[in-house]
């Protein structure tokens, strides 16, 4: 369900750079780092991703909408498998004026 959703590894023009790291293992990563509240620079090396790496697919995928897309997939997939009960969604929204034009 996530991997069309990533975008796929492009080649520096210039050439050199890393070989393509698996998206699967950066998305687990990343999805390590933002579930279990772990520093990026504490990321195990079980992964087989570097913090940095993470951090910057993590950058890019933001950056590029991915999480945007991602939602919109997974409640398609769940919604055409009758997963999604309507009838107990509620809608909110809240405004306030902002004091002193938002500054503290």
């Amino acid at each position: 369900m996530v991997e069309p959703v990533l975008p796929s590894f492009r080649s520096r023009p210039q050439g050199g750079g890393t070989a393509p790291i698996d998206q699967r293992a950066v998305f687990t990563a990343v999805a390590y780092v933002l579930t279990s509240g772990c520093a990026w620079r504490y990321l195990p090396p079980s992964f087989g991703v570097s913090p940095a790496t993470a951090h910057r697919r993590i950058s890019a995928w933001t950056a590029s909408r991915v999480w945007r897309r991602l939602h919109r997939v997974v409640l398609d997939e769940t919604g055409a498998r009758g997963g999604l009960d309507w009838s107990s969604v509620i809608a909110d929204a809240a405004s306030a004026r902002a004091k002193k034009k938002g500054v503290r």
